[in-house]
């Protein structure tokens, strides 16, 4: 866990559910969000009924119960689920890479210059003495560090930079999606299916951010399938953001979730970090570009202000 993170927790159960109108289910293995390190066996029978979402459950056996330190995944019904609407916020989260001359944001992509226009000590014989300044210059593509993708970006006629609604970019409800630690590449339907994203950014936390300027960053890297976006899409998320290189299989051409959120008016953010720090409910992020015509990808300032 992050050290200037909260301790999160979650139970690890094996119980056996029993209905009023007859029947019964056994769970094995099943992993629950805990408030706390400690809970009793009504609580955790409690939790499982509503994260299963089960009707007419008459009677819970726990028959296992190991509690274990591990971030939150967004039990329906648990201490996150109940985070969402706690309005209190405290904590900021910083969630951009610093840029600097010479890094690699994307494989095949220029790397930013930095170079003085006006330096300090050139200043210093244009105001009034002991008043100095510098003015620098700055090249990039705008695909460098965490940026923000605009359907211009993929439609000619889709809205650019300037024409994107503060509504869309700034203090929205968060989902965090967590599939870091799995061993799968692909963020998929079944990774997605849980959550409420309407009106929601999405951010799609693989660990995929661990590589950053490293060649493994770009290699077997996390992604967002076509089945994933269409889903988002369809349950009414307003921004699908990524820790990784790519919000697509960059083996894949054709680009799909770029493709179908853009389509949608969906922004994306790219190379997203420290989601790790973020609860998977219950905070606000922001993303926003420079109000750039014509122009359809750009760095952002992206951060989460967590309760």
């Amino acid at each position: 866990m992050p050290s200037d993170s909260p301790a999160e927790f979650r139970a690890d159960v094996d119980a056996t559910v029993s209905f009023s109108n007859g029947g019964r289910i056994v769970v094995e293995g099943f992993r629950l969000d805990l408030p706390g390190p400690t809970t009793t066996d009504d609580e955790v029978a409690a939790l499982l009924v509503a994260s299963l979402g089960l009707l007419m459950a008459d009677r819970v056996e726990v028959t296992r119960l190991e509690v274990v330190a591990e971030q939150h995944k967004g039990t329906r019904g648990g201490p996150s689920a109940a985070a969402a609407g706690t309005a209190d916020a405290r904590r900021l989260v910083e969630l951009s890479h610093v840029i600097e001359p010479g890094m690699t944001t994307y494989p095949g992509l220029p790397a930013p210059t930095i170079t003085p226009h006006l330096t300090r000590e050139a200043s210093r014989g244009v105001y009034a003495p002991g008043t100095e300044f510098a003015i620098d210059a700055i090249t990039l593509v705008g695909n460098t560090g965490t940026y923000l993708d605009s359907p211009f970006h993929r439609y000619e006629h889709g809205p650019d930079l300037a024409r994107l609604p503060l509504a869309s970019l700034v203090d929205l409800p968060t989902v965090v999606v967590r599939t870091a630690g799995s061993g799968r590449r692909a963020v998929d339907v079944g990774e997605l299916a849980a959550f409420e994203v309407a009106g929601a950014a999405v951010l799609l936390h693989t660990g995929g951010d661990a590589g950053w300027r490293t060649p493994a960053y770009a290699q077997d890297a996390p992604f967002l399938t076509r089945a994933g976006a269409t889903w988002l899409i369809d349950h009414g998320a307003i921004l699908v953001g990524i820790d990784s290189v790519n919000i697509d299989d960059t083996g894949d051409p054709t680009r799909p979730a770029h493709t179908l959120l853009l389509d949608a008016g969906i922004p994306i953010v790219e190379h997203l970090t420290g989601l790790d720090r973020l609860p998977v409910h219950g905070a606000r992020f922001t993303a926003a570009p420079p109000r750039v015509a014509a122009f359809g990808t750009f760095p952002v300032r992206a951060y989460a202000i967590v309760p």
